[in-house]
């Protein structure tokens, strides 16, 4: 197997690994650097569960190669703390729990994304519960906690 010495810095820290060049950063967050936050889903890019922040911006982990992150900054839930994590809980945004993780992952870049002036297909000038639940879109729950979730967005953005 091709290998590759790397350095990855996740969540403020910078790790040293030597990786098969084929490991996606899902598989390495959670075979490598045992942080367990980030779920693996469909494995396809199709649920969002492994939603971590690349640099601000949110992925799928489960479509990034590692090897593609050795400049970058990645955020896992693991490092996600404070408003939006406790929003979550205050409005029953979690079911199982399994899709939490990416879930709140995605609601933090999505905040900053309509910040940012980044548009949507919905285009709403303000942060309606329309415009919450477009930008969420890539992220599934099956136990179907949406209204929660939207909450729990709201909350935050204020």
């Amino acid at each position: 197997m091709p290998s590759i010495q790397m350095r990855l810095s996740v969540n403020g820290h910078r790790h040293e690994l030597e990786l098969d060049i084929r490991v996606s950063l899902l598989d390495c967050l959670r075979e490598h650097l045992a942080l367990t936050g980030t779920k693996k889903g469909c494995d396809q890019g199709a649920c969002g569960a492994c939603t971590v922040l690349l640099d601000g911006e949110r992925v799928n982990s489960c479509l990034v190669l590692a090897a593609q992150c050795a400049d970058a900054e990645i955020t896992t839930i693991e490092g996600i703390g404070g408003a939006m994590r406790e929003a979550f809980v205050r409005h029953d945004a979690l079911q199982c729990g399994y899709c939490t993780p990416g879930q709140i992952c995605s609601a933090v870049a999505m905040l900053a994304e309509y910040e940012a002036g980044v548009p949507s297909a919905v285009g709403a000038p303000s942060l309606t519960d329309a415009e919450i639940r477009e930008r969420l879109a890539g992220n599934l729950c099956r136990c179907g906690a949406y209204n929660g979730i939207v909450a729990a967005v709201r909350e935050v953005a204020g």
